[in-house]
């Protein structure tokens, strides 16, 4: 009975050495399994390239959760205040992110990852703005930008006497000024209009802004003398007065049905309209083109950042995952795949790139003029209400299309702004 009993003794030591060999074994290694939540929103390939990193990571996992944009930022809003349920990684859209500044605890500073090793991969104003405003702390890296350009539709501009090369029209239409008087000869030729819409001739200043309705101290400058808001309001005034603003609201069947007949000449738009466009105005194919905007006009309309929420305790594993993601090997994919403006000047010079044709756009490398007016961008600072003082402003320029008083609509649209922020 001793023998058995000191034999079972050894065993049982051999199977718990084993054990802690194995288990010590994994640790070593840093082989244990690791799941990462990442919700993202829109039509990303971030789906397939998470694939691709657990195949060179067998240890992580990615689960990845689309919503649409506002559902996405809603939820995300409620688990960081709630201080449970956020995801280990989060996309925030660049119009959105002054919304989570108050919340900066409730994020990873990225600095504290090692973020300031990789700061000079991307392009400066769109690294700063994901800053808070002493600028040391980082709540996101960049993912895609959305540079603004000018969309013209060639045969409207030939039929007004225009130059349809992407360089003469460049020349050509190089301030706001030229914009206008091209526009006259557009409007008296083809008795079209220049832009689609009101929201559209306002956009044309106000992506511009770098400071456009809040300072950084959110102090509402809407009211101010010198507020660069008004002035972008009273152009698109202007411009709809004499007849160059159609009423084609983005979006809608009949704006889409007007982009594939050619019914206005201008789209001061992203990169990533070109995709819509494609699929939505498929009868103007060959017929629209790309240049660059006056330098009054450059702005940025879009894109997004990687955030990690402070609630994860894999924080480290979730910023290796975003920095392979938003590599500039991975963005010249995200862009190719799925249309995602690169944020790393690297990929412009990247042969693929700079040999990119569009079909749809008669063979022209528009990825060119985007690159160059990514460039040109300022770092813009929005607040956190931007999205809700913007439409307001918005309702006021349709009033003014209805027939509304111009100076009446804006002082009725500052009431609502100021009523809206004191709440």
């Amino acid at each position: 009975m001793k023998l058995k009993g000191s034999l079972l003794l050894v065993l049982l030591i051999s199977i718990s050495v084993f054990l802690f060999a194995c288990s010590g074994d994994d640790s070593a290694s840093g082989e244990e399994d690791v799941t990462l939540d990442f919700w993202v929103f829109g039509a990303t390939n971030y789906e397939e390239l998470a694939k691709e990193y657990e195949e060179e990571n067998p240890e992580v996992k990615i689960n990845i959760k689309t919503s649409e944009l506002d559902d996405h930022h809603n939820s995300l809003f409620t688990a960081i205040s709630a201080g449970t349920g956020a995801p280990d990684l989060t996309m925030i859209e660049v119009d959105q992110l002054d919304r989570y500044r108050d919340a900066q605890e409730r994020f990873v500073n990225l600095y504290d990852l090692g973020a300031d090793e990789i700061q000079d991969g991307y392009l400066e104003w769109k690294w700063n703005v994901a800053e808070n405003g002493e600028g040391d702390f980082l709540f996101g890296l960049p993912t895609d930008i959305g540079p603004k350009a000018m969309y013209y539709h060639s045969e409207v501009f030939e039929n007004a006497g225009l130059p349809t090369d992407p360089d003469e029209v460049s020349q050509l239409i190089s301030s706001p000024e030229a914009f206008a008087d091209a526009a006259d000869k557009v409007l008296e030729s083809t008795d079209k209009p220049m832009v689609d819409s009101m929201e559209m001739a306002f956009r044309a200043n106000m992506d511009a802004l770098e400071v456009s309705y809040f300072n950084r101290d959110g102090e509402l400058l809407i009211n101010e003398e010198d507020n660069g808001v008004k002035d972008a309001y009273d152009y698109a005034v202007e411009l709809n007065e004499k007849g160059y603003v159609g009423d084609y609201e983005m979006w809608t069947p009949e704006w889409a049905n007007a982009l594939n007949k050619g019914d206005f000449a201008v789209e001061m738009a992203p990169a990533w309209l070109k995709g819509y466009m494609t699929e939505n105005a498929p009868e103007a194919s060959g017929k629209w083109r790309v240049t660059t905007l006056p330098d009054q006009f450059a702005g940025n309309w879009g894109g997004s950042y990687v955030a990690i929420p402070a609630e994860t305790e894999q924080s480290e594993e979730a910023y290796e995952f975003a920095k392979w993601l938003l590599s500039p090997e991975n963005q010249m994919k995200s862009f190719t795949e799925s249309g995602l403006f690169p944020s790393t000047p690297e990929v412009y010079e990247m042969e693929e790139f700079k040999e990119n044709e569009d079909e749809y756009f008669g063979g022209q490398n528009t990825a060119a003029y985007f690159a160059e007016a990514a460039k040109e961008i300022p770092e813009v600072y929005k607040g956190p209400k931007y999205v809700t003082v913007n439409n307001e402003v918005l309702t006021a320029l349709r009033n003014v299309q209805e027939g509304g008083d111009p100076e009446k609509e804006w002082q009725n649209a500052v009431e609502r702004i100021e009523g809206l922020i004191q709440r």
